[in-house]
């Protein structure tokens, strides 16, 4: 255990407290999706649903699929992980669940992914013809910068460009999903959200992130924000 010499005054060991916490690195966006295991969690109600949907019908599938998406909450927590991706884990796939059972398609399991996709797409691109970029928006509100980013054309600029990305991911996902729905291609639906899922939308974050440095950067430069935040 480290002791205070009596050198070390008491403003000096306020000093180091507050600068350990600035230090600490941020999750990053894997982590926040509960890392790799988190990742290969909800691809795999989908791929119960698929193939269950293919060996034994479409009572099997529905029934496979919340019992993998059961499973799957009950280990995160009996791990005492986030109690909230094991709820909203298990609350999609029964919603999705429900849908197929009222309809009696297997295609509707994912009629939600691909109808909340266009609805991404639509609302990142009209956010920038508003001139209210929504990669902007959010970033800024969520690291408490404000909206000191809208003063500069040039950053504005760099989060139209992030913004128009996430809608290009939204707008892909929605075009491709909707594709193999119309023609009934369960299985090809299921590998498309898949792999159309975080995949894609960590390459379009890192995107943001760009942004969000350039901007901070930018902003530094001409005084809009202090040079130890950017």
């Amino acid at each position: 255990m480290k002791t205070k010499s009596f050198l070390e005054t008491e403003s000096d060991t306020q000093t180091e407290q507050t600068e350990q916490p600035a230090s600490r690195q941020q999750p990053s966006v894997l982590d926040q999706a509960g890392g790799t295991k988190g990742i290969v969690y909800s691809a795999l109600p989908v791929v119960a649903f698929v193939v269950a949907n293919s060996a034994g019908g479409l009572r099997v599938a529905i029934i496979a699929a919340l019992a993998v998406a059961v499973g799957i909450g009950v280990e995160r927590l009996a791990r005492k992980e986030s109690l909230q991706p094991a709820i909203g884990g298990v609350f999609g796939v029964a919603v999705a669940a429900g849908i197929v059972w009222l309809t009696g398609s297997a295609k509707d399991y994912f009629l939600i992914g691909i109808w909340a996709s266009l609805a991404g797409a639509v609302l990142f691109l009209l956010s920038v013809l508003v001139r209210w970029p929504l990669a902007g928006v959010i970033w800024n509100v969520a690291t408490g910068k404000g909206n000191a980013w809208r003063a500069d054309k040039r950053s504005r600029l760099y989060y139209d460009v992030a913004t128009l990305v996430l809608a290009a991911v939204f707008g892909a996902r929605f075009a491709v999903q909707q594709y193999f729905y119309a023609t009934d291609q369960v299985g090809s639906l299921g590998f498309a959200k898949i792999a159309m899922g975080f995949p894609l939308l960590a390459l379009a974050l890192l995107v943001v992130a760009w942004a969000a440095r350039s901007s901070n950067k930018r902003l530094a430069a001409i005084g809009l924000l202090p040079a130890k935040r950017a």
